[in-house]
């Protein structure tokens, strides 16, 4: 689910796009206080909220449902297909102009593999083998990876007791979610393994998109349509030599794959990066704890997916682990904070603290 920013201090690269231009971190306060000034979007934000979550947490079963008539392939381009066209049209609604710079589309070019066209496939490849549910977790797992790999790339973000912590508890949770002392007995190891290594796709890219993307003088809006852009032709090159075209196209699975990419890969990123600006980062990425809960409940309630006590139990402990390991220190009030980490899954981050959340 993506899959996957916050307030641009020079020209973010991004997640989700927001649909006004970001605000450097420095100017939050005058944003806050210009804020009832400024035009507000006619939804309530807690019902965006609430959209997100859910579109979020029910792109796990889309998923499933779309591998039903689709090799996992088509289901990924079908899903980039029409989540490009959306972020498209906004992009035309608001004039935006597209990078200009070949090195920028060149790091583009990578983030779009770290982070829509590897992730997407493997999570559809893994659910011909495991259930959404169990999909849902693994994405959940994605802030662990990205502390583990943070104290290796990036020396400004150093860990502490209670972010290691929180690596150690969300990793107990997740070897209870997978039956550990059952020798994960009745598990699908590669379909969990490709669900724990698209996860991991998410940080490696936030890591990249970091290092690679600061300052390009582009908005958030046109840097993240131009990376889904990129890692549709990605698909629209690979499909074509590992399947045949379809044959039918079936109704439900069809328009699982149309609404996956419309609603999960596109609206879902324009609602995201809304709620940043409206809200904070901080508020923004509290929907990361609800989209394993979602998946697990429409799972179970629409697929009719079994479920044992440790899934739930282990999916939990998973979360309050995320959620230690999202964890900042406190900073004085006279010292101006940078926002903390963001949900989004996905397409692109700034080079400062970004997303954490991956679009499923």
């Amino acid at each position: 689910m993506s899959a996957p920013c916050e307030p641009r201090a020079t020209a973010p690269a991004s997640a989700p796009p927001p649909p006004v231009p970001p605000v450097p971190p420095a100017a939050s306060a005058t944003a806050s206080a210009a804020a009832p000034a400024a035009r507000r979007p006619a939804l309530d934000w807690r019902i965006r909220f609430a959209g997100l979550s859910l579109i979020w947490g029910f792109s796990f079963l889309l998923i499933k449902v779309g591998t039903e008539g689709y090799a996992p392939f088509q289901v990924t381009f079908g899903r980039l297909l029409a989540g490009t066209a959306v972020l498209v049209a906004a992009m035309a609604m608001r004039r935006e102009r597209l990078p200009r710079s070949a090195r920028t589309w060149g790091h583009l070019t990578v983030a779009a593999l770290l982070l829509n066209a590897l992730p997407f496939s493997l999570f559809s490849y893994a659910e011909l083998t495991i259930p959404s549910t169990l999909a849902g977790i693994c994405n959940a797992t994605s802030p662990l990876w990205g502390m583990v790999l943070s104290v290796v790339a990036l020396s400004e973000d150093r860990p502490t007791r209670r972010r290691v912590a929180g690596l150690g508890v969300g990793f107990l949770g997740v070897l209870t979610v997978l039956g550990a002392w059952q020798g994960f007995s009745g598990l699908d190891l590669p379909g969990t393994g490709m669900a724990l290594l698209a996860s991991f796709c998410y940080p490696v890219g936030w890591i990249y998109v970091r290092r690679t993307l600061a300052g390009t003088g582009s908005s958030t809006l046109a840097l993240t349509g131009s990376q889904l852009c990129l890692a549709t032709v990605q698909l629209a090159v690979v499909t074509p030599l590992f399947t045949s075209a379809p044959t039918s196209f079936p109704l439900l699975p069809t328009l699982s794959v149309l609404a996956l990419g419309a609603l999960g890969t596109g609206l879902a990123v324009l609602l995201q990066y809304g709620l940043v600006q409206e809200v904070g980062p901080t508020t923004a990425q509290m929907v990361t704890y609800f989209i394993p809960v979602i998946a697990t409940a429409a799972g179970v309630a629409l697929l009719g997916e079994q479920l044992s006590w440790n899934t739930p139990a282990g999916a939990l402990v998973v979360l309050v682990g995320a959620a230690l390991t999202q964890s900042r220190p406190r900073r004085s009030a006279a010292a101006a904070p940078s926002p903390p980490p963001v949900p989004g899954p996905s397409p692109v981050e700034p080079a400062g603290r970004g997303p954490r959340t991956p679009q499923p």
